[in-house]
């Protein structure tokens, strides 16, 4: 079988290997639930890759990505549910029902407006699919954000859930002294040697600062996401100064190891700064 730019062949490909007796043993015994990891972490690879701006590696991830979205269509297609079409025509109706501002009577709108409307839009899908269950539509405001997205993610988007209803702290600095207060409940646990209860607060804390993110329209995951790469850069660093001078990095003390970050904070062109575990005076220790 020979590759194609033809979705049709990709279709072809995916009946191939779930045709039982000739098609691949692996995919075969695959279904929604063991492919669902997969899909997660195809799609964490497509921000990646846009993280990284390596468009080569998000042409390929998105490959990917479109083939899980294949897989889980041809699946629903054997059970007689749906088909890869129907995936196609629905999220195509759904678009043009949702931007009524340029696939109906043109309107001149600014972003907050088309939002609203979008809101609006899936608030009338919700109610109608409810309505084609038999079931009330007015069911608990934070029902529809999935349990199973990423923590971050998931706070995020209950947080703004809330605020739609007025639950939500009016300015940053007020988010700002929660967090502080979340720290002051870490530590007093942490004085009384409860660790499990310090680390409960720890889960407050978290949801604290996404909250911070939110009120300061930053994406929480994006901001750790590019910490955690700046991380991977100056450690990096410290183990290149540690071969340059021969040394295995375990035995370098941290004054030295602390001093090689500082470096390569200013070879990146930032201040010096306690970012970097430092050495508590009273004891020796981290």
């Amino acid at each position: 079988m020979q590759p194609s730019s033809d979705i049709a062949r990709l279709l072809e490909i995916m009946s191939a290997l779930r045709t039982p007796g000739t098609g691949c043993p692996w995919d075969l015994e695959q279904d929604f639930a063991s492919i669902a990891p997969y899909t997660v972490e195809e799609a964490h690879e497509v921000a990646d890759a846009i993280a990284r701006h390596d468009l080569d590696d998000l042409r390929d991830e998105l490959g990917d990505l479109l083939l899980q979205v294949v897989f889980h269509s041809r699946m629903a297609e054997e059970e007689g549910a749906f088909s890869f079409a129907d995936v196609v025509q629905a999220i195509t109706e759904k678009m043009i029902r949702r931007h009524p501002h340029v696939f109906g009577t043109p309107e001149e709108k600014d972003p907050a407006a088309v939002k609203a409307t979008w809101d609006e839009i899936k608030k009338w899908e919700k109610a109608r699919r409810a309505a084609l269950r038999g079931e009330q539509s007015s069911e608990p405001l934070l029902d529809d954000v999935p349990p199973s997205l990423p923590a971050l993610m998931q706070a995020v988007k209950l947080q703004k859930k809330a605020a739609k209803v007025g639950f939500d702290w009016p300015e940053p600095r007020e988010v700002l002294q929660k967090i502080r207060e979340e720290i002051d409940e870490i530590e007093a646990e942490i004085e009384l040697g409860d660790r499990r209860a310090a680390g409960e607060e720890l889960g407050d804390l978290l949801f604290a600062v996404a909250n911070l993110a939110r009120h300061l329209d930053a994406d929480p995951d994006q901001a750790l996401r590019a910490t955690n790469a700046k991380f991977r850069r100056r450690f990096g660093h410290i183990e290149a100064r540690a071969r340059e001078t021969g040394e295995e990095l375990a035995s370098v003390p941290l004054d030295r190891q602390e001093g090689w970050w500082q470096e390569a904070k200013r070879l990146e062109g930032d201040q010096p700064s306690t970012s970097a575990p430092k050495r508590r005076s009273n004891s020796g220790s981290l």
